[in-house]
Formats: structure tokens, C-alpha cells, sequence
């Protein structure tokens, strides 16, 4: 056939050439006569082409290397460009080849789709995929019409991919991410985003994964400990996926961010208040292990989780509580990056969230003001003490609130305290001065046989150790009655100084904790290879009470909000309906509410006679003024 058309096309030309000026000028002149070429198409494609058998056997002949070249065998490409060349010449191609093709190519695909599917994993299927479409791609540049292209492609994209969408993502999708398969990440998604559908699809189920996988990291409880470590891992992950395999498509960011803070606020409260204590654990002087830049980076990256919580107010009281710590015991690493903190905060939730956080770092500045005048002061006292002192004066309001605790203090300090009093009050009248015991330190020059040693010690574990400058040998009870410690604290002391890894009291009987009729003497055998030791105090750990004190305060400021909230709305619009007020509501607080919540508090501003029922319609209230 491809020789007959050569011959045929051969002798056209030739005789073209010689009637070339017969085909120039008279054909020319009379448009209604076909040029000596056209005519010889013609007359091949009434003789020769259009016989039914000649057609078949040709099409088929054709047919038949192509499913032989995509079977892997090879084929005389040249002889497949030129037949289909000839087809298209006569204008035939469509109706006798095309047509012919694509649904062959429809039928050999929607089987390779289906066997491959059970038989290969996911990250093989794509890749076969790729190449078969490249494959196609090159058989259109090497032998078949251009026009051919959209139909071809478009029919093996549909039957290799979207017949299976659904298949692929449920199968393959959580392994590639669990994996961290960012090439095949890359090419599922260049893949879905040709197929009529797949980019929402895909997007549906990469939502759906985040939900899962971040579910269960918040929703363990047995993971606490490394749940804020590993949300920060897992963002890290699908941020790198969305920036690197999903070509930054914003619909699969904003897609990323709607489902963490679905799953997030899944477990209320508990992310917030771990977030506190890990950006705590951060800013720790003991956290040594990152530069101030890497701290930075860290802390950004916290910012951002940290968007994704409802109930801020439960991460600002423990994050107070524990900048509370960090200020009083000296314990902050950097005051450059519990500033770059609290900026952040401030941007992220307006000057009025952090305004008490402000107040806490200027009663420090301020203190330390105030002790260098006091310094002045008591050098021009008559007689000055053998003690010296530092006091942080704290505003109220600003910091968390201390349970206070009376406790016997030695004459010595309680007349250093007045001589503070007196030197404060002078300066500021009409102020109040109330000691916190519970958060004082002291650093204690000791004898022991080895030598001089300073202990660096709570002022709780300080009363205890004073007592030994008196007697070699003491009970529980005895301790208890003259340093009037509270019992739990005082078990706690007295463990950390004769249980701990520095054990500068021995307790008989020996054992792990403090029982009542133990009693304690002065270890004088104490050794230690550092001059200054530092006790650990108990009270830098978090109690449980703490922890659950901590929580129930803020419910307790929830309930002032919700309360202050429906007075302010009610007292403007004076009369609202039950829906409108919630909804009114549910815009104005900052925090997640239940509906049964907000309906205890308006029952309650009712009994109060701050607003009342209209006596028509239960549903409407009144403000009373």
C-alpha cells in the first residue's frame, strides 16, 4: 500500500511539472477546475482508498503495529508516518482511522487500568501512568495528526486515572504522606489536576487525612508530653507537601488550615494549655540547645498552631503562670526572646491579651529600681544587717494569684522585712504590702567536713535547714510547729533535702518518702564536687492542683465574660429575642461556648435582676436599668 502510494505521489509530481505552466495560469484563471495535485488525490482516493477491503486491511495493518509498539515490540515508525500522512492528504483520516483508534485505545487502557490497580501499590501505578502518557504524547509527535492529540490523551487520562480517583487516594494516599513520598506526592497531584474532577477530590481526602492523623495526636492522652513536638513535625511535613508536591495551590493550604483547627479544638483546652508549657520549656534558661535565631524560628512556627485555638485565654493563664516562674526564680534564657513572645502575642491577639503579660515584665524593671534605692537606704541605717535582700515588688492585678501562706520566719528576716516595709511605704503611701513566702529563694553559706558549700534553696527548704544551726536531730512534727509550713508543702521540702540527688538532711528510716514519725539530722559527710548547689525546689515543678486551679480560674473568667457580654448587648439594643442574643453572643466571645453554657448565665443575670423575661413571649428579653 505505502509503495502504491509512493509510485502514485511520484508520478502526480512528475506530471505537474511538465503541465506546470498549463496548472499555473489556465487552472488559475478558472476557479471551478481542481489543480493537477488535487485531482490525482482524488483520483487515488476514488480508485484505491475508498474499496472497502483496500481501507479494512490498510487500517487494520495500521491498528495492529500500533497495539504492537504499545505491547513493547518495535515498528518501522516511518512506514505508520507515512500511511497515516497519506490518510490525512485524502482526507479520510478521522472517519477511517481515527474514530477506529480511539476506541481501541479506550478498550486496551480501561483493562490495563483495572488489572494494574489490584495487581501494583500506588506509588508504581502513578509512575506507569506518567510513562504511558508520555509514551502517547510521542506517538502523536512521531506518526499520528495533531489533531488526534486532545481525544488520545484525554481518553487514557480517563481511563488510567479517572475511572480509579477514588481508588488511588483511598489506597495510595496516606501511605505516599506517611511515607513522605514527595516525588510521587508531586506527580499525583500534576496527575489528579489533569482530570476533570481530581484537584477537589484529592483535596477532600488530603483534608480528610490531616483530620485523622492530627485527631489522633491530640486526641491521646498518653502522648501529651509530645503532642505540641509533634504537631510542630507534622505542620513542618504537610506544609513541605502543599509548598513542594501541590504547586503552593491555595484551595489545599486554606483546605490545611480549616482542618487543623478542626481537629485541634477537638479536645478543648489541653493543646492550649500544652502549648503554654512547651513555649515555657523553651524559654527556660536550661534550654540551651538552641541559638536565638532557632529560638525564634521555633517560636513562629508556635504562633502559628497556636491560631489555630479557640480558648486563648486557657494558653494566656498558663503561659502568666509560668512567665511568672521564669521572672521570680531568674530562670528566663533570654529577655530578647520572652519579648519577641510577647510581641507576637500582642499582634496576634491585640494589646488588651497581653497588657497583664507587659505589667509582669515592668514590675521586675521596677523592683529592680526600687532595691538599688533600698541598697542606698539601709547603708545609711545605723546597723546594717548581715543579710542580704531582694525583694520583687508585683502588682496584684498582673500576676497569677498566690494562695497566702503564714509561716514562722526568723527575727532576723522578719526585721529586715520591716525595715523594707518601712523604706517602701515611705516612698509609696497608701499601698499594701503582702509577703508571698511560697515564691522566696535564699542562698545559705553552709559548713560540712569537706568544706564551705552554698546551698541555693527555697525559702521554704531555708527555714528547714536554719533549724539545724540549733539542734542536731528533729521530728516531722517538731519541724512542722516551728517553721509553720503547711503539711503538703512541708513533706515536699523535706523530701527534696533528704531524698533528692543532694541530701544535705539524712532521714531515718531511709526511703523515698516522708512519713510521720520520721525524723531528720545534719548530714555532715555531705559531698559534692560544685561549690554552689542548687536544691532542686519542688515548687518549680507544676502540681496537679496547680494544673487543675489553673483551668478552674479561667472557666471562673469565662463566666464574668459571658455575664459582662449579655449585659453590654442587652443594655444597648434593650429588648432581644433568645436567638438573636445567643448569636450576638457567639460574635463577641472570644472563646468556644456551649448554647447550654450561655443559657445558665442568662438564667442566672435573670435571678440577679439584671434583665427579665417579658411576660407575653418567654423567648424575649428585657433589660432592667
Amino acid at each position: 500500500m505505502n509503495r502504491c502510494w509512493q509510485d502514485h505521489c511520484r508520478q502526480t509530481i512528475m506530471i505537474r511539472s511538465i503541465f506546470l505552466f498549463l496548472d499555473r495560469t489556465y487552472v488559475l484563471q478558472n476557479s471551478l477546475l481542481p489543480s493537477i495535485w488535487d485531482t490525482g488525490l482524488e483520483l487515488f482516493r476514488t480508485h484505491i482508498v475508498s474499496d472497502g477491503a483496500v481501507q479494512k486491511r490498510t487500517v487494520d495493518g495500521i491498528l495492529e503495529q500500533i497495539e504492537r509498539e504499545r505491547n513493547g515490540e518495535t515498528v518501522d515508525r516511518s512506514l505508520l508516518r507515512s500511511l497515516l500522512g497519506m490518510l490525512s492528504d485524502l482526507q479520510v483520516y478521522k472517519e477511517s482511522f481515527e474514530e477506529r483508534f480511539l476506541t481501541d485505545t479506550i478498550r486496551l487502557y480501561a483493562a490495563e487500568g483495572q488489572s494494574l490497580m489490584q495487581e501494583r501499590d500506588v506509588p508504581e501505578y502513578l509512575h506507569h501512568v506518567a510513562r504511558r502518557l508520555e509514551e502517547e504524547n510521542d506517538r502523536v509527535i512521531s506518526y499520528l495528526d495533531q489533531s488526534t492529540q486532545k481525544p488520545l490523551i484525554s481518553n487514557v487520562e480517563k481511563q488510567l486515572l479517572g475511572e480509579h480517583m477514588a481508588a488511588i487516594l483511598q489506597k495510595g494516599l496516606s501511605v505516599l504522606l506517611d511515607g513522605d513520598r514527595v516525588t510521587e506526592l508531586g506527580l499525583l497531584y500534576q496527575l489528579f489536576s489533569k482530570v476533570k474532577g481530581g484537584l477537589p477530590t484529592l483535596l477532600q481526602h488530603w483534608r480528610e487525612y490531616i483530620k485523622t492523623f492530627g485527631g489522633e495526636i491530640v486526641g491521646t492522652p498518653e502522648k501529651d508530653k509530645d503532642m505540641v513536638q509533634d504537631l510542630l513535625d507534622f505542620k513542618d511535613k504537610m506544609d513541605n507537601v502543599a509548598q513542594g508536591c501541590f504547586n503552593r495551590n491555595e484551595s489545599f493550604i486554606n483546605a490545611m488550615k480549616e482542618a487543623f483547627e478542626a481537629f485541634i479544638n477537638k479536645r478543648p483546652n489541653k493543646p492550649a494549655e500544652l502549648i503554654a508549657k512547651y513555649v515555657d520549656s523553651k524559654l527556660r534558661a536550661g534550654n540551651k540547645e538552641a541559638t536565638e535565631e532557632e529560638l525564634e524560628r521555633i517560636l513562629d512556627k508556635i504562633m502559628i498552631i497556636f491560631r489555630f485555638i479557640h480558648g486563648k485565654d486557657v494558653f494566656e493563664a498558663f503561659y502568666k503562670k509560668d512567665l511568672a516562674k521564669r521572672l521570680l526564680v531568674g530562670k528566663s534564657a533570654s529577655v530578647d526572646a520572652e519579648k519577641s513572645m510577647l510581641s507576637k502575642l500582642k499582634h496576634e491577639c491585640g494589646a488588651a491579651f497581653t497588657s497583664k503579660l507587659e505589667g509582669m515584665f515592668k514590675d521586675m524593671e521596677l523592683s529592680k529600681d526600687v532595691m538599688i534605692q533600698f541598697k542606698q537606704y539601709t547603708q545609711n541605717q545605723s546597723e546594717p544587717s548581715q543579710i542580704e535582700l531582694t525583694v520583687n515588688i508585683l502588682t496584684m492585678g498582673y500576676w497569677p494569684t498566690y494562695t497566702p501562706m503564714e509561716v514562722h520566719l526568723p527575727p532576723e528576716m522578719v526585721k529586715l522585712q520591716e525595715v523594707f516595709k518601712l523604706f517602701y511605704l515611705g516612698k509609696h503611701s497608701g499601698r499594701k504590702l503582702q509577703w508571698q513566702p511560697t515564691l522566696g529563694h535564699a542562698v545559705l553559706k553552709t559548713e560540712f567536713k569537706e568544706g564551705r558549700k552554698e546551698l541555693q534553696v527555697s525559702l521554704f527548704q531555708t527555714l528547714v535547714l536554719l533549724m539545724f544551726n540549733e539542734a542536731e536531730d528533729f521530728s516531722v512534727e517538731e519541724i512542722k510547729s516551728a517553721t509553720g509550713i503547711e503539711e503538703g508543702e512541708l513533706r515536699r521540702t523535706l523530701q527534696s533535702l533528704a531524698c533528692g540527688k543532694a541530701r544535705v538532711l539524712n532521714k531515718s528510716p531511709r526511703g523515698k518518702d516522708v512519713e510521720d514519725g520520721d525524723r531528720f539530722n545534719f548530714n555532715n559527710e555531705f559531698r559534692h564536687k560544685l561549690f554552689r548547689i542548687k536544691i532542686n525546689q519542688i515548687q518549680m515543678k507544676e502540681t496537679v492542683e496547680e494544673q487543675v486551679s489553673t483551668t478552674e480560674r479561667v472557666f471562673q473568667d469565662r463566666q464574668y465574660q459571658i455575664d459582662a457580654a449579655v449585659v453590654r448587648i442587652m443594655k444597648m439594643r434593650k429588648t432581644l429575642s433568645h436567638n438573636l442574643l445567643v448569636s450576638e453572643l457567639y460574635n463577641q466571645l472570644k472563646f468556644p461556648v456551649k448554647p447550654g453554657d450561655l443559657k445558665k448565665r442568662i438564667e442566672s443575670l435573670i435571678d440577679r435582676d439584671y434583665m427579665e423575661r417579658d411576660k407575653e413571649s418567654p423567648n424575649q428579653y428585657h433589660y432592667v436599668a
